[in-house]
């Protein structure tokens, strides 16, 4: 008996769709949270002057820590990680053939 080698077709071949989606959600969750962080400490650093005033006053303490606290950068590490959670997850759903709901797409295919 011979035996055929099926070789299945790209859109058909599910465990190379899984591998692709997940190396996308890695990738794209590593780079926008690493993005985050960059922006996180760019944007949300305490100046110089600030902890100067830090130790001056007992008052400039509350404004300091208000403006620059870590969870603020954190939450830019976040926002970043969730940007890029959503696009590797938009992507991989139209790999799939099931592309996210619009309402557009849904209106025009019922009419």
């Amino acid at each position: 008996m011979s035996e055929e080698n099926k070789v299945l077709k790209p859109e058909y071949d599910l465990n190379a769709k899984w591998d692709a989606c997940l190396d996308l959600s890695v990738r794209r969750f590593v780079y926008t949270s690493a993005a985050g962080a960059f922006t996180g400490l760019l944007f949300f650093r305490q100046p110089v002057e600030a902890l100067v005033q830090l130790f001056a006053s007992s008052e400039g303490f509350a404004q300091v820590y208000n403006l620059s606290s870590p969870v603020t950068r954190w939450a830019s590490v976040a926002f970043g990680a969730g940007i890029g959670i959503g696009s590797a997850y938009s992507e991989c759903s139209q790999k799939f053939d099931t592309p996210v709901a619009k309402v557009g797409i849904i209106n025009s295919i019922q009419q």
